[in-house]
C-alpha cells in the first residue's frame, strides 16, 4: 500500500500548468466557497417562503391531575396540524426569495470569475517577474564588469575617480533593482501558492502553457457588452428587495387563509366524566380553515415604509454600480490603443538598440578606419539594450494585465482560459 502512495503521489517539484493552476485556485478560494453557502442559504430561504404552504404537525402528550371543574378537556395527547392556504404578500415574498436565490447564484459565478482573473493575471506576472530577473541580472553582471574596467582605466591614467562613482553608482541601483525584482517573483509566488494550495516549491509554473492573449480588437464602436455576473447580482438583490416591500405594502386589506386540524385523546383519569358528557367518546377531533381580514396594524405600516425605503437605495445603488462598470468598461477600451501602441514603441526602441549594438560591435570586430566602440561604451550599450527589453516586457504586462480584466467584465474570460496556448517563441 505504502508503494502505490509513493508511485501515485506527484512530485515535490512538479510543475503547475495555467490550467491546473486556474482549476486549483476555484477548488481553494475561500471567496469561491463562501459564495457557495450563500447559495445554499438563498435556497434553503426560498424553500421556508414555499414550505409555509405544507402543513406543520405537531403532536404533544402529558399526564397530571386536576381539581375541581378544569377549564381545559385534559388530553392524553393531541395531533396538530396548521399551514397558510393563501396570503397576498406571500406570492411576493416568495418571488423575492428567488431573486435572493438568483443573485447568490450569479454572485457565486463572481467569485469564481475574480479567482481566474486573479489566478490568471498572477500567472502572467510570474512569467513576466521571471523574465525581468534575467535581464535585471544580466544588467548587473554589465554593470559589474563596467566597474572592472573604469577602475583599470583609472590605473592606466584614462579616467578620473568621477567616472568610477558613476559606475558604482549604477552598479548599485542594479543590485537593489536585482533585490527587488527577487522580491517580486518570491512575493508572486507565494500568492500563486496561497491561490491553487500548493507549497511555493512546488508553484513551478510552465509559460508555454499561457493561453494566447489575443490583439486588442477596433473599439471605436464601443460595442455593447452584456452586464457582468456582479453587477446582475445587484440588479437581483434590488429586485427582491422590491419585492419584499410590495409584500409588506398589501398586508392590511388582504385575506389570509389559514388551514387547521387537530386530534386528541381525551384523558379518562381526570374525572372529566363528571363535568362533561362525553357518552364514553375520549376522541375529539377538528379541521377546517381561518379567514382574516387585517384592518389595521401600524407595525406593519411602519415596516411597510421601512422595506420601500431600503428598496429604492438598492435601486440607487444598483443604477450607481451600472454607470461605474459602463465607465469603468469605455475608458478600458480607450486604453487598449494606448497601450498596444506603448508595447509596439517599446519593441521598436529595443530592436534599435538591438541592432546598434549588433553593428557596434561587428564594426569592432572588423576593425575598419571608422570609430570604433570601445569596451567601456560596449557595456553602457548592453545596459541600454537589456533596459529596453524590460521596458517591453513592462508594456506587454500591462497591456496583458488591461485585456484580461476587460475579459472579466464582458463575460469572455473563462472562453480565454479554455482556448489553445500560445505558441512557443524565441525569447531575445
Amino acid at each position: 500500500m505504502l508503494l502505490f502512495v509513493l508511485a501515485t503521489a506527484p512530485p515535490a517539484n512538479a510543475q503547475l500548468t495555467f490550467e491546473t493552476a486556474v482549476d486549483l485556485a476555484l477548488k481553494h478560494s475561500l471567496k469561491v466557497k463562501s459564495a457557495e453557502e450563500d447559495v445554499k442559504k438563498a435556497a434553503a430561504a426560498l424553500a421556508v417562503t414555499k414550505d409555509i404552504f405544507i402543513p406543520s404537525v405537531v403532536t404533544g402528550g402529558g399526564l397530571g391531575t386536576a381539581y375541581g371543574i378544569t377549564l381545559n378537556v385534559p388530553t392524553i395527547f393531541t395531533i396538530n396540524a396548521q399551514s397558510l392556504v393563501y396570503s397576498a404578500q406571500q406570492r411576493f415574498y416568495v418571488r423575492a426569495a428567488r431573486a435572493d436565490l438568483h443573485s447568490a447564484q450569479l454572485a457565486l459565478a463572481e467569485a469564481r470569475d475574480q479567482a481566474m482573473e486573479d489566478t490568471a493575471i498572477t500567472y502572467v506576472s510570474i512569467e513576466h517577474a521571471q523574465k525581468v530577473l534575467e535581464a535585471v541580472s544580466q544588467q548587473y553582471g554589465f554593470a559589474a564588469r563596467l566597474v572592472a574596467m573604469v577602475e583599470d582605466r583609472i590605473n592606466a591614467k584614462l579616467d578620473n575617480e568621477l567616472e568610477l562613482m558613476k559606475a558604482q553608482r549604477a552598479e548599485i541601483q542594479l543590485k537593489l533593482q536585482k533585490m527587488h525584482a527577487e522580491d517580486d517573483l518570491t512575493s508572486l509566488r507565494d500568492h500563486l501558492s496561497q491561490l491553487a494550495g500548493r507549497p511555493a516549491e512546488a508553484a513551478s509554473i510552465v509559460p508555454d502553457s499561457i493561453p494566447t492573449i489575443p490583439a486588442p480588437a477596433d473599439t471605436s464602436a464601443h460595442p455593447e457588452f452584456p452586464m457582468s455576473p456582479g453587477l446582475q447580482s445587484a440588479g437581483e438583490s434590488a429586485k427582491a428587495r422590491r419585492d419584499r416591500a410590495k409584500g409588506d405594502s398589501i398586508y392590511t386589506w388582504r385575506p389570509q387563509v389559514s388551514f387547521a386540524a387537530q386530534y386528541g385523546r381525551i384523558s379518562p383519569y381526570e374525572n372529566v366524566g363528571e363535568f362533561y358528557n362525553l357518552h364514553g367518546n375520549y376522541n375529539t377531533a377538528s379541521i377546517g380553515v381561518q379567514i382574516q381580514f387585517p384592518l389595521l396594524d401600524q407595525v406593519r405600516r411602519a415596516a411597510a415604509v421601512e422595506s420601500t425605503a431600503d428598496a429604492r437605495r438598492s435601486e440607487n445603488e444598483f443604477l450607481g454600480l451600472r454607470f461605474d462598470e459602463e465607465q469603468g468598461r469605455r475608458k478600458l477600451l480607450r486604453s487598449l490603443p494606448e497601450l498596444s501602441a506603448t508595447a509596439e514603441l517599446a519593441e521598436v526602441e529595443q530592436k534599435i538598440a538591438e541592432t546598434e549594438l549588433s553593428s557596434a560591435l561587428l564594426q569592432m570586430k572588423q576593425s575598419s578606419g571608422g570609430p570604433v566602440m570601445t569596451p567601456k561604451e560596449e557595456m553602457n550599450a548592453r545596459i541600454q539594450e537589456r533596459q529596453r527589453y524590460l521596458d517591453v516586457l513592462d508594456a506587454k504586462l500591462q497591456l496583458a494585465k488591461t485585456e484580461i480584466f476587460l475579459f472579466r467584465q464582458t463575460g469572455r474570460l473563462e472562453q480565454w482560459l479554455q482556448s489553445l496556448p500560445a505558441p512557443k517563441s524565441s525569447r531575445p
